[in-house]
């Protein structure tokens, strides 16, 4: 597997997800957070996102790695960064240091499918009229024929991110070692919502 820092910092964010092969948008303005974009983009451009948990600072043991492909900074400040998605990793341990943000010791050989060019060979369509529905349900739109354009790992970590779901749920399809388990789940998670009452008969264009 290619040789990740063991040690990175961590950018935690309730209630959002982030893949692999995606890309993030983050709008940086807290001080802390402005002082580990200029560190990480001065070093190597490697940082983490996971999860915070509801209490305290604890957060999920399983999160991205990103490296910042852009960054702008704006006169009033801020710091406008796209973060894209290379390999999930487990935290082992957190770092002590001297700096406002976090660090932690992580491990990715859980997730060296992360780096490799698969696909899955399982049937997306339910999935993706569920998901339809699912959407407009919850008032969001979507294009959905942009999303067929990209390949069925990006297609289906993109409908991990956005999905209107419990952070629980989000961090359930994160975990989720290969692409054929992602799928199960998020069809599974939104069948739960959508109860599956009479979906098979609506369609959405």
């Amino acid at each position: 597997m290619k040789a990740f820092p063991d040690v990175i910092p961590i950018f935690p964010l309730s209630g959002v997800i982030y893949f692999p092969k995606t890309n993030l948008p983050l709008n940086i303005f807290e001080q802390r957070y402005l002082d580990l974009v200029n560190d990480t983009y001065g070093k190597d451009k490697l940082m983490g996102m996971v999860q915070s948990q509801k209490t305290g600072e604890r957060v999920y043991k399983v999160g991205c790695l990103g490296r910042i492909s852009d960054l702008q900074k704006s006169d009033d400040g801020r710091i406008l960064i796209n973060l894209t998605g290379i390999t999930r990793f487990k935290i082992v341990e957190e770092i002590e240091n001297t700096k406002k943000y976090r660090e932690f010791k992580v491990d990715y050989k859980n997730f060296e499918i992360d780096l490799k060019d698969v696909s899955s060979t399982q049937n997306t369509e339910s999935l993706m009229n569920k998901a339809k529905i699912f959407f407009k349900r919850n008032g969001l739109l979507l294009n959905w024929r942009e999303l067929e354009k990209l390949d069925e790992i990006q297609k289906i970590n993109t409908l991990s991110m956005i999905s209107p779901v419990t952070n629980e749920e989000k961090q359930k399809l994160l975990e989720s070692l290969t692409i054929e388990e992602k799928i199960d789940a998020l069809e599974n998670i939104m069948s739960f919502y959508l109860h599956e009452v009479g979906f098979n008969n609506q369609t959405v264009q």
